[in-house]
Parts: C-alpha cells; structure tokens; sequence
C-alpha cells in the first residue's frame, strides 16, 4: 500500500496568520454584539416596561433576573441534568466515532465504499422521521421520562457525519504509520490509541466541541422523551421562562446568558488546542 497522495502544501505562517485574523475578525463581527445585546438585557430589572431601542448600559442595572431565573426556572436542576447528559454523551459519542471511522479506514476499498455510502444515505434520513421509530423503542423499554433517550444516540457515534470525519482524517495519515505498527505488532485497539487518535487531534477537539454544543442544545429529543419537570434540561427550562410577559423579559435572558456561557468555554477552549497544534512557530520548535 502506497502513502497518501499528496495534497496542496501547507500555508506559509505568515499567510495562515493573516486568515486566523481575518477569522477571529469575522467571528467578532458577527457573534460578539448578539452576546453583548443579551449579556445588557439580562441585567435590566425586571418588571419595567421594554426599552423602545437596545441598551448597551442598562439603567438601573440589575441581577434580579438571574436570582429569578433560578427560582421561576428551576435552571439550577436543569443545569445539571444537562451537565450529566454532557458528561456522558460527549465522550462516549467521541469514542465510538473514533474507533468506527479507524475500522472503516483499515478496511478493504470495495467494503469501505459501501460503508461510506451507507453512511452518507444515513445522513440523509432527516432526525424528525425518525422520532416516531425511536420513541415506540424507548416506551417498549420503559425508559421514557428519563435521561437515557438523550445519551443513548452516543452508543452509535451520534451522527454519521462523525464517523465519516474520523475516517477522512485516519485515512489521511501516512500509511508508513500503520506499517510501523505492524512491524511493532500492535493490535488495532493499540494502533488506533498509541499512534492513529493522538495524530487527529485538532479532529478530536473539533468534534467534541460540536457534539457538545449539540448536546447542551437539543431540544426536541428532551421535549418528546421527558415529562418530569425534576428531569428538565436546560433547553426545556428555557422554554418555560420564554412565556413570561414583556416585562420580565430579562428574567428569560438572564436564562440564556447562563446556557450559553458553557457553549462559549467549550468552543474557545477546541479553538485554542486546534490554533496550537497547528501554529508552525509552536510545531517547528
């Protein structure tokens, strides 16, 4: 087996500087002052009628909506029973897309076509045919009302496209690495966690970030499969502070701000692992 075909040599570090700028710039431009305008109307006081134009500076500026969040919400329990779906989803979801995307890269060509195939018309099922078929399997099993609807789709990587993304990127490296393996004889669990996920990296934190925003998001599955308020994430909290009247509309950002702020840590924490493994200055040391 040959080594990988080449592919378009890399940016110089001065050109791959300029877009990441041109990147955070763009990113700036386009998410900061959404999360400014909500950060400002969180910290309105509740109870007065609605500004007739934005306030960067709210007067008087107030944390009453988020001690009212809390209590009216009950964003506290439902923060953590996102954070045990997270916990659980996030890298189960990971490790099953790594290791079927390093299968489906050791495979034979003619079996692999027809597994990314499969894969791609799976892709193009849309999520909502399939809730009746699901919701039908979880009620049989009695497992309605609780958390394990919203872990169990982890248990097959999630989304296909996951499992695609291992495989373009395991398949990418250098089949001198998997030869050097098997001269060293190593099993293919060992290949896949000595030498195959520690070069995909940027792959992995990528992938984490998404599913983990995916995750703290979903509201449609936490709406079908879950009925006791005690078992509410926070998307479902949400929904339930967002048909407070006009004027405690604040109570309802304050609720946003705070399901936002982990999202916001996930990603800038993947942005800088994935800038680092790819800084040349870093690398060429």
């Amino acid at each position: 087996m040959g080594g990988r075909a080449s592919g378009p040599p890399p940016l110089p570090g001065g050109a791959l500087r300029v877009w990441r700028t041109l990147g955070a710039v763009f990113v700036l431009l386009v998410f900061v002052p959404p999360l400014v305008l909500l950060v400002s109307g969180s910290l309105t006081e509740p109870g007065l009628p609605p500004s007739p134009t934005p306030q960067l500076v709210p007067d008087p500026v107030s944390t009453v909506g988020y001690r009212q969040a809390v209590e009216l919400g009950g964003l506290l329990r439902a923060s953590l029973n996102s954070v045990l779906v997270a916990v659980l989803a996030v890298p189960l979801s990971v490790l099953v897309a790594s290791l079927a995307g390093f299968a489906m890269a050791r495979l034979a060509p003619r079996t692999t076509a027809t597994v990314v195939a499969a894969s791609l018309v799976a892709l193009m099922v849309p999520a909502t045919a399939l809730l009746v078929p699901r919701f039908a399997i979880f009620r049989m099993l009695g497992l309605t009302d609780t958390l394990v609807p919203l872990i169990a789709p982890a248990l097959v990587g999630t989304s296909p496209l996951y499992v695609l993304v291992y495989y373009l990127a395991f398949r990418a490296l250098p089949a001198e690495l998997y030869d050097a393996c098997l001269v060293e004889d190593l099993s293919p669990m060992r290949t896949w966690w000595r030498m195959a996920l520690p070069m995909v990296r940027p792959v992995t934190a990528g992938l984490t970030a998404l599913t983990f925003v995916l995750t703290w998001s979903n509201f449609l599955d936490p709406l079908v499969y879950v009925y006791d308020r005690d078992l509410f994430t926070l998307p479902l909290a949400l929904r339930s502070l967002s048909v407070l009247d006009p004027t405690n509309f604040p109570v309802f950002l304050a609720g946003a701000v705070v399901a936002t702020v982990p999202a916001l840590v996930v990603f800038v924490l993947a942005q800088r692992r994935f800038l680092h493994h790819h800084d040349p200055d870093r690398n060429g040391r």
